[in-house]
C-alpha cells in the first residue's frame, strides 16, 4: 500500500487492485493540480480546496459524506466532526473517513477543527496512517493536532493543509515547521519524503514516526 502526497489536503491511496484520491483542489488556491484518475474518489467537505472533483477522472463511486461503504475489498467509514470549536455551528461539519485498505488503518480527518469527542474515539479503532491539519485558522493548529496524535496514537502521522510558499488562495495558515517544533524532535520526523509505502504490519513499529510527504502538485 502507498500513499502519495498532491498537495493541500489531497492524497492518493493505491494498493494492488483500488486508487483512491481524497480531497483534490481547485488549481485557484496556487497549486498546479496533476492528472489524477481513480476507484474512488472522497471529498471531506464542500469547499474549492477541498472538492474539486471535475479534476479527477475515471472514478467509478464519489463518496462526499458520512455512511459505510465497500468497494474491492476497501471499507470506508465516514464520519461527521466540526470543522470548528462550536461542533460546526460557524463552518460547518466536514466527514472524517477510515479508510481500511489492504489491511491498513488509514484515518484523514478533513478539515478538523476540534478535538475528537470521547464517541468520534470509540468509533476508531487502531490508526496506522493519520493525515492531520496543522496550519490553524480554517483548522486545528500544531497545539491540537498534537493532542489528537497522543489520543490516537497512530503508526505514523503525514501533516496536511499548511502554508507553503505556493499557497496564495487560501489565507492565514501557520507552516510546517511550527507543527514540527510542537511534536518535537524525538518523535524521529522524515522530510521530504516521495510516498508513503507500507508493505506489512512489520513496518509499523511502536512509537509515532511523523512523516513530511514532498507534494506532487
Amino acid at each position: 500500500m502507498e500513499i502519495t502526497y498532491i498537495g493541500h489536503s489531497c492524497f492518493k491511496i493505491k494498493d494492488k487492485t483500488i486508487t483512491m484520491v481524497i480531497d483534490p483542489y481547485d488549481p485557484k488556491i496556487g497549486y498546479k493540480l496533476p492528472k489524477l484518475s481513480c476507484d474512488v474518489l472522497l471529498t471531506t467537505h464542500d469547499h474549492f480546496d477541498h472538492n474539486y472533483i471535475e479534476g479527477v477522472s475515471d472514478y467509478r463511486l464519489l463518496i462526499d459524506g458520512p455512511g459505510e461503504y465497500e468497494i474491492g475489498g476497501c471499507f470506508i467509514y465516514g464520519r461527521a466532526v466540526g470543522h470548528d470549536e462550536k461542533g460546526g455551528a460557524e463552518r460547518g461539519k466536514v466527514t472524517m473517513y477510515l479508510i481500511t485498505i489492504d489491511g491498513f488503518n488509514i484515518l484523514h480527518v478533513g478539515d478538523l477543527g476540534c478535538e475528537l469527542s470521547q464517541e468520534d474515539m470509540e468509533k476508531i479503532p487502531s490508526v496506522d496512517v493519520l493525515m492531520i491539519p496543522v496550519g490553524g485558522k480554517y483548522t486545528i493548529d500544531a497545539e491540537k493536532a498534537t493532542k489528537v496524535i497522543s489520543s490516537l496514537e497512530p503508526s505514523y502521522v503525514i501533516p496536511m493543509h499548511y502554508k507553503t510558499k505556493d499557497l496564495t488562495g487560501v489565507e492565514g495558515l501557520s507552516g510546517v515547521e511550527e507543527f514540527l517544533d510542537e511534536m518535537g524532535v524525538e518523535n524521529g520526523v522524515k522530510k521530504d519524503v516521495d510516498k508513503l509505502v507500507i508493505n506489512s504490519k512489520s513496518d509499523l513499529d511502536g512509537e509515532t514516526q511523523v512523516i513530511v510527504l514532498k507534494p506532487a502538485h
